[in-house]
């Protein structure tokens, strides 16, 4: 899949306030400091389409980006982020939990896991609740730059522990912002999920109409979280 546009459409604090669900949506989301923002530009090949922010848990509203004019990118508040008032967290995890359980034109969740990382327990558990509400979900391993040998052993790390809890294994897709690992993979996911929820744009064939008396035919007839 080519990335020709990638335009950010609306910010959205609940699900009523989410744009219709007229397109199909991938949804992003991980643990705070995970690198989301910064996989986000990667995969879009947009610098600043995700602010990034030093700051964990600097996204607090429901994102939207129309990608090709075709689906949705989603970029979900992190669970798990430091700052803000306890009601405030309280609100937000609500609104992603709503979003996720009832948004009817969602294919999949990428979650995002830190290589660098054992299996953290509060990664464990979100996608344990995504696994218990049947939400499709999709495993993004991130920064594997940091550590290239031992990628692979976090990976398998991390499929254990799924296992161990009776998690079906779902995809699994290694990537890194910096040396754009994964990013050709996770958009021939993409590609391929979203594919039979376009709508065809094969021209439709002309009406036939019935032929004149004089005519002659020459025979050439004519698709929370």
């Amino acid at each position: 899949m080519k990335i020709q546009s990638a335009v950010f459409e609306v910010s959205a604090s609940a699900l009523r306030s989410c744009p219709p669900p007229s397109l199909a949506e991938f949804a992003f989301i991980g643990r705070s400091n995970v690198g989301k923002s910064t996989l986000i530009n990667l995969l879009a090949e947009r610098k600043e389409l995700a602010k990034v922010s030093a700051q964990p848990g600097k996204t607090r509203l429901i994102n939207f980006f129309v990608i090709n004019g075709a689906w949705r990118l989603v970029d979900l508040p992190g669970y798990g982020f430091a700052k803000g008032a306890k009601v405030e967290r309280a609100d937000f995890n609500v609104a992603v939990a709503d979003y996720l359980e009832k948004r009817s034109n969602l294919l999949c969740t990428f979650v995002l896991i830190d290589s660098q990382l054992p299996p953290q327990r509060i990664d464990l558990d979100f996608i344990g609740w995504l696994a218990g509400c049947q939400v499709p979900f999709a495993l993004l391993f991130t920064k594997t730059d940091k550590q290239p040998g031992q990628v692979q052993a976090s990976i398998a790390r991390f499929k254990k522990r799924l296992a161990e809890l009776e998690i079906a294994e779902p995809e699994c897709f290694p990537c890194s912002a910096v040396t754009k690992k994964g990013r050709a993979e996770i958009l021939d996911f993409i590609e391929r999920t979203v594919a039979p929820h376009l709508p065809s744009t094969a021209p439709k064939p002309p009406e036939e109409s019935a032929p004149d008396d004089d005519s002659t035919d020459d025979g050439t007839g004519s698709v929370v979280w």
